[in-house]
């Protein structure tokens, strides 16, 4: 008898391959078969995507540290925890789009005249959600490496697995809560100012742990982060105005006189250079 994964000769009262570590699978594939398997995957708490995912929350320097160190086999590895993420994040979003749409409606907490912009934005997410993750990842990595400037304890590739570990278990996390408000009626627009503390907060708490800082110092060093985010949007910003301005026209752009009207031309610009 040989393993199905590397064809390593077996003996025939083994139940895993010395090789490879797989489970041998003497039986058809039934039903049956396929919810103990997704039961020992998922739902056991020994499982290391369990252990991973509720670690990240009570131990974060351990499973972040511990896979920078080397620690590679007793949590799920960066890339695959990740993927899971985006597993979810699509079954966030095919869940909220096809069962509770109303969800999706933003106009409550967005200003007059920018209804369709922000569902334009909201589109753009649901649509590059993938895209938008792998752009944020390296981001955040670059601003961490400027407010941690002179700690030399993380390079920026160490800076992109932190925070993908981070930005995975928020996105996870969010994608739950996500549809479990939605079947109690909570609009995702009242929700993203929730996630987005979250977000920060959570943020915050693993990189105490990984830097091993003070209260004082992480609170200190978060508002330097928020603050080099912000002016990051400021520029980016500005670079939509300037688009703006070149795209519709200089004397149209300066003869608008209503908000709803500059939110207007603004979409458009945005859907033009998209």
């Amino acid at each position: 008898m040989e393993c199905k994964n590397c064809q390593t000769s077996l003996q025939e009262d083994d139940n895993f391959c010395s090789n490879c570590g797989a489970k041998v699978i003497r039986n058809r594939l039934t039903l049956k078969n396929v919810l103990n398997d997704f039961s020992e995957q998922f739902l056991n708490y020994d499982n290391r995507f369990l252990r991973t995912y509720i670690n990240l929350f009570t131990k974060p320097g351990e499973v972040i540290g511990g896979y920078l160190r080397g620690t590679r086999k007793k949590y799920v590895n960066v890339i695959s925890y990740f993927a899971i993420a985006l597993t979810f994040s699509g079954l966030q979003i095919f869940l909220l789009n096809k069962f509770f749409p109303e969800v999706l409606d933003l106009s409550a907490v967005t200003a007059e005249g920018t209804e369709e912009f922000s569902k334009r934005n909201l589109d753009f997410i649901n649509e590059y959600q993938s895209i938008v993750m792998m752009f944020y990842v390296p981001l955040y990595a670059f601003l961490a490496k400027l407010v941690f400037l002179k700690k030399k304890t993380f390079n920026y590739t160490e800076l992109l697995v932190i925070f993908t570990y981070i930005l995975s278990q928020i996105s996870i996390t969010t994608s739950v809560l996500t549809i479990i408000a939605a079947f109690f009626g909570i609009s995702l627009g009242v929700l993203v100012f929730i996630f987005m503390l979250l977000q920060i907060l959570y943020s915050a708490y693993c990189l105490k742990h990984l830097y091993g800082l003070s209260m004082e110092g992480i609170i200190l060093r978060t508002l330097l982060f928020l603050l080099i985010l912000s002016i990051f949007f400021i520029v980016i910003t500005i670079a939509i105005a300037i688009i703006v301005r070149y795209t519709v026209g200089l004397e149209e752009f300066i003869n608008v006189k209503k908000p709803n009207e500059v939110s207007y031309i603004i979409s458009s610009a945005m859907n033009w250079t998209s």
